[in-house]
Order: C-alpha cells, then structure tokens, then sequence
C-alpha cells in the first residue's frame, strides 16, 4: 500500500509548536504587532493564547499564515 503525502505544509505541526516558534521568532511584543489580539498584547501567555486561537479561527488561520510566511523567509 503506498502512502500519501499531505499537500498541507501544516501537517503534523501543533498550534502550540506554531505559537511557541512565532514567540521565538518575533517575541510577544512584535507578534502582537503583526497580529493584533489583546491575548498577544496584554500579559501573554502561551496558555492563553492556544485557548483563544483554538476557539477564534480567522485568528489562528492569521497566526499560521505568519507561520508559514517565517519559514519562507527562514529556507
């Protein structure tokens, strides 16, 4: 049986790996720049932050176009 390869290039990643690697990245204050959500600009925490992105989605799918578009300019 042969295996198919997801076209999506978030397979396999977590939200919490995305947030945790968009933190590292820019940090709190700058990702509360390009995205601009209190949970990002008002006492941020990952916690938080997974709770509502898991709950918002134009938010999340904001947060993962960032995501992806860092790693576009990171190969």
């Amino acid at each position: 049986m042969s295996e198919q390869q997801s076209n999506d290039p978030l397979h396999g990643i977590t939200l919490e790996q995305i947030l945790k690697s968009l933190v590292d990245y820019y940090d709190w204050d700058e990702l509360g720049q390009r995205v601009d959500i209190r949970c990002f600009n008002n006492d941020p925490s990952v916690k938080s932050s997974l709770k509502f992105l898991r709950r918002t989605p134009w938010a999340r799918k904001q947060v993962e176009d960032l995501y992806l578009a860092m790693k576009r300019i990171n190969k």
